[in-house]
């Protein structure tokens, strides 16, 4: 018999709770009396709470919330008490922390490399997410050669492991970066059948926070140039809500591109593919992103993708003049050639579109899970 406890942040993540679902389901595959446990640390971070009745995310897998608030009230000190208390209390053979970041799920790893528990540490940051101090670098690299096996991201947090020393055998998944694609292309599907009598203007959407780390200022001048230059009818739609959005309306009316702009304001992530329904090719021009989930669910529904360098998702899912075109944030007359190129080359967004569901097709949530599940088999020495 196997026990696997898996740490995580909150219990409202509606990609996780498709994963860890996925995980329970092939752990129990290989071996019905084998064990999964999620401790949840608390039900949501402070700026989702909205968020958490969101009565569409199935918790279809064993888990327990530590504590029934926000993430943010709960201190290290209860953080810590109540991770040893469960790991105590459970005592599983694979321990799964999902970050380097608490340092209540630092201490918990360590505690379990001295009761001889192996450790599986998820990682999603990338060298180009963040700027890093040198000494944070050597706190990291203590830390994370703690752990046995690693799940990261896509290429990008693969890499910066390596960077840090980590073998590159121990990183045993390379695409944890899943969604749910069912329920995605399912309600994709659905919105574009109920417009196909309807003509609809071209369109290149945004989905995401109106933010000023989103690059908003960049793609709302390279559109508007782009436009103006092609004498073009397309449309920009932006599908999020955010600090920004008044600062950015009044950069469409400046730009004299009002009637050519649509700010649809949020919506919940699940009502997400109806937007993009609507919509022939995803922009996603961020200052910085560890990875960028919405270029998932665009390739998802087979859309094309304009994705800045700077997303972790770049390596692993976009490529230049197959899916989609790259560009570097800071350079807004190349954003606007890509643009420009669509505007040009309608033609060619269906049979992009395609290669987005060949690039996508290695991130599905069940056979990635699989491979998760297989990792914890070999730790607890069940591999077959």
């Amino acid at each position: 018999m196997m026990r696997v406890l898996i740490v995580h942040n909150q219990l409202w993540a509606h990609y996780k709770s498709k994963l860890f679902s996925e995980i329970d389901r092939a752990i129990k595959r290989s071996d019905s009396s084998d064990e999964l446990l999620v401790a949840q640390i608390a039900l949501y971070e402070e700026s989702r709470k909205v968020m958490q009745s969101d009565d569409t995310v199935v918790y279809d897998y064993p888990y327990k919330v530590l504590f029934e608030r926000s993430l943010d009230q709960v201190s290290f000190r209860e953080r810590r008490e109540a991770l040893f208390k469960v790991f105590n209390a459970y005592r599983p053979d694979v321990l799964n922390i999902t970050g380097y970041f608490d340092w209540a799920q630092v201490l918990l790893m360590f505690h379990a490399r001295r009761k001889g528990v192996k450790v599986v540490l998820s990682s999603e940051s990338s060298s180009a997410d963040h700027n890093r101090s040198s000494w944070k670098e050597r706190v990291k690299k203590v830390i994370v050669n703690r752990a046995n096996a690693f799940f990261c991201f896509g290429k990008t947090s693969a890499e910066y492991l390596e960077s840090l020393g980590v073998a590159k055998s121990a990183i045993t998944v390379r695409n944890a970066a899943v969604i749910d694609e069912q329920m995605i292309r399912q309600r994709y599907d659905a919105a574009k059948k109920e417009l196909a009598a309807n003509v609809v203007s071209r369109k290149f959407v945004y989905v995401g926070r109106l933010a000023p780390e989103k690059n908003l200022t960049t793609l709302i001048l390279a559109f508007a140039q782009a436009v103006k230059t092609t004498g073009s009818d397309w449309q920009l739609l932006f599908v999020g809500g955010g600090p920004e959005k008044e600062r950015l309306e009044k950069l469409v009316s400046d730009s004299g591109i009002a009637d050519k702009v649509i700010f649809a304001g949020g919506f919940p992530w699940y009502q997400v593919p109806d937007w993009l329904a609507k919509s022939d090719v995803l922009v996603l021009p961020s200052q910085s992103e560890p990875w960028g989930l919405v270029v998932n669910e665009a390739m998802v529904c087979g859309m094309p993708v304009i994705v800045s360098e700077t997303c972790g998702c770049v390596g692993d899912l976009v490529q230049n003049g197959v899916n989609g075109f790259t560009f570097k944030h800071t350079q807004q007359a190349d954003l606007e050639k890509h643009l420009t190129w669509f505007i040009q080359n309608p033609d060619r967004i269906a049979g992009m579109g395609q290669e987005s569901l060949k690039l996508i097709a290695p991130f599905a949530a069940g056979p990635v899970a699989a491979q998760m599940a297989a990792t914890y088999r070999e730790l607890a020495g069940k591999a077959r």
